[in-house]
């Protein structure tokens, strides 16, 4: 099991659905392989920046639909819920490519663009653009960090695989002792009952 093989195989469709349910340290991770040749920069960004796009559309559409009956049940952050909405409706534009930036609003920000009733033709492209931006910027910031931990990943292959025994030896052993423990007990169960 080479890891390398792996990252170079299914890197780009992992990106893909990664970046739809999480974002930044996928997103991350794709520039540090980047860095390590494993895959190339751009189709990290292009990849990232389509689940992104996807994972936020999919929730805006949500938001659209359902969102009202979402929002009602945090009733306890109403007021907060009110002032993103207000600010929705103040600065549409940089709302939607913000949100992807503000820590806590990754997933209740479409959400709330959903139910601010923001039309589809403006989301749809603020949304892309938002999504090639921050693919951009946390990819890069991956591949400059691929600088600093880039040797500790070259042998991070034979880590892996000396953990891959090590761990192994320690399920042999439990699995043993249990089974020799289980053993006995039964024995004595049986001698208990002659």
């Amino acid at each position: 099991m080479d890891i390398n093989h792996l990252i170079s195989q299914y890197g780009y469709a992992a990106l893909v659905i990664g970046s739809v349910a999480e974002g930044e340290t996928i997103t991350l991770l794709g520039g540090v392989a980047a860095h390590q040749g494993l895959l190339r920069f751009w189709l990290v960004v292009v990849s990232v920046a389509l689940g992104g796009m996807i994972g936020d559309q999919l929730l805006y559409l949500v938001g659209r639909r359902y969102g009202t009956k979402i929002l009602r049940r945090f009733s306890r952050h109403r007021e907060k819920i009110h002032q993103a909405q207000s600010l929705i409706r103040r600065h549409p534009y940089l709302f939607v490519i913000g949100s992807r930036f503000m820590y806590g609003f990754r997933i209740i920000g479409p959400l709330l663009i959903g139910t601010s009733r923001l039309r589809p033709k403006i989301f749809l492209p603020l949304n892309i653009v938002g999504a090639i931006v921050w693919a951009l910027l946390f990819t890069t910031l991956g591949y400059v960090g691929g600088e600093v931990i880039g040797p500790w990943l070259h042998q991070f292959d034979q880590h892996v695989k000396r953990w891959i025994w090590l761990i192994l030896a320690i399920v042999l052993v439990v699995a043993l002792r249990w089974w020799f423990h289980h053993r006995r007990k039964k024995r004595q169960r049986n001698a208990a009952n002659d």
